[in-house]
C-alpha cells in the first residue's frame, strides 16, 4: 500500500537502498558522536536499520490488507509506536547480548531506549499517514475511473439509441409512402422499394463510432434523395454543392441526412410549386461545414426548426464533441438555414 504511491519498482529499490544506507550512515555518527567505538557503532547502527526497515515492510502488510478510517483512526499511531516500541526493545536485548561486557556502551543503551524509540515512531507513524493518504488518493481515483465508465458507457447507449430512431424514423415515412403507390402507382412503389432496399443495406450495418468521408456520406444522401423524389416527384429539387478540398474530410455517418429530411419536409409544408433546396459543403479552418438552406411558409411551418431531426443532430454532437455551438438555424426572407461545423480530430 505505502510503496504503491511510486509507480515504477525498480524507483522503489532505489528508495529502499538510499533510506536504509542514509539511515545507518546516520545511527553510525550519532554514536561516534557519544563516543561508541567503531567496532560497536557499526553493529548498533547496522542492527537498528535492519528493525527500521523490518518495521516498514510489516507496516506495508498490514496496510495493505486494512487501512483504518473513521472511529478506527487511532490504529494509525498505536500501531507505529507498538512496533516501534518492539523494534527498540528487540535492538537493546541484541546489542546487550552481543557486547555483555561493555558496561559503559551499555549504560549508553539503556539511556537512550527512549530516544531510540523516538527514533523509530515518528517515521513510521508518517508511513502510516502515508499509506491513509495513498489509500484515499486510489480511491478517489476509482470512483473517477467508475464515473468515467458510467459515462462513456450512458454515452454510447444514447448515441446508438440515436441512431437507431433516426433509421425507423425515415423508415417509417418511406412506408407509408410505399403503401399510398401501391394501389395509385405500382410501378413507383416497386422503385421505392427496391431504392429504400439498397439505402438500407448500405448504412444499417454501419457501426456509429466509424466516421465517414464526405464523399461517401454524399453517396448515401444520393440514394435518399432517390427515393424522396418518388415521393415527391418533379416539385423536388436538391442541388447539391461541394467544395472539393472537403471531399476527404471526416464525419459521423448519417448525419446529414436528417437535416436534409427536415428541410424536405418543412420545405414542402405549406407551400405549392416547386421546392429548391440547396445542400452546401466546404472547408473552413478546421471544420468541414455543410449549410443545407430550403424555403419554408413563414404562415404555415415553424421557423425555429425544433424538430426531430435537428434535436438529435445537436445531440449527437454534444455527445460527439461535448460542445452545443456547432449546429446554427438562421431564418430570413421565407428561408431557413442550418449550418453544420464538423471538428476535424485529426
Amino acid at each position: 500500500m505505502i510503496f504503491k504511491a511510486f509507480n515504477k519498482p525498480q524507483l522503489i529499490k532505489y528508495i529502499i537502498s538510499g533510506t536504509a544506507i542514509s539511515w545507518f550512515l546516520g545511527c553510525f555518527f550519532i554514536l561516534k558522536g557519544y563516543g561508541v567505538e567503531v567496532e560497536i557503532a557499526w553493529p548498533d547502527a547496522l542492527a537498528f536499520t535492519g528493525l527500521f526497515l523490518s518495521g516498514i515492510f510489516v507496516l506495508e502488510l498490514i496496510f495493505g490488507f486494512y487501512i483504518p478510517k473513521g472511529t478506527n483512526s487511532w490504529l494509525l499511531i498505536i500501531i507505529p509506536l507498538f512496533l516501534s516500541f518492539v523494534g527498540a526493545a528487540m535492538h537493546g536485548f541484541i546489542l546487550k547480548w552481543l557486547f555483555v561486557e561493555e558496561t559503559n556502551y551499555l549504560d549508553l543503551l539503556k539511556n537512550s531506549f527512549f530516544l531510540r524509540w523516538a527514533f523509530l515512531a515518528i517515521p513510521e507513524i508518517l508511513i502510516s499517514v502515508m499509506a491513509l493518504v495513498v489509500s484515499k488518493l486510489e480511491l478517489q481515483e476509482e470512483t473517477q475511473k467508475r464515473e468515467a465508465s458510467i459515462n462513456e458507457l450512458s454515452r454510447e447507449v444514447e448515441l446508438n439509441s440515436i441512431r437507431q430512431q433516426l433509421q425507423p424514423h425515415f423508415l417509417f415515412n418511406s412506408l407509408n409512402s410505399i403503401s399510398a403507390l401501391v394501389v395509385s402507382q405500382p410501378q413507383k412503389a416497386r422503385e421505392m422499394v427496391l431504392q429504400l432496399s439498397d439505402f438500407l443495406r448500405g448504412t444499417i450495418r454501419k457501426d456509429h463510432k466509424v466516421w465517414v468521408s464526405l464523399k461517401e456520406e454524399l453517396n448515401y444522401l444520393k440514394m435518399y434523395l432517390d427515393i424522396e423524389r418518388v415521393r415527391f416527384g418533379h416539385r423536388l429539387h436538391v442541388q447539391i454543392n461541394s467544395d472539393e478540398s472537403s471531399m476527404d474530410m471526416m464525419l459521423p455517418q448519417l448525419i446529414i441526412q436528417p437535416l436534409l429530411e427536415n428541410a424536405i419536409k418543412h420545405g414542402l409544408y405549406g407551400l405549392i410549386g416547386e421546392v429548391d433546396i440547396i445542400v452546401s459543403t466546404f472547408k473552413e479552418q478546421n471544420y468541414l461545414v455543410i449549410q443545407i438552406e430550403n424555403p419554408f411558409d413563414e404562415e404555415s411551418s415553424p421557423s425555429s426548426g425544433v424538430g426531430f431531426g435537428l434535436s438529435s443532430v445537436n445531440r449527437r454532437l454534444e455527445l460527439l464533441f461535448g460542445r452545443s455551438d456547432l449546429l446554427i438555424t438562421c431564418s430570413k426572407e421565407g428561408r431557413f438555414m442550418v449550418t453544420l461545423k464538423i471538428p476535424q480530430l485529426k
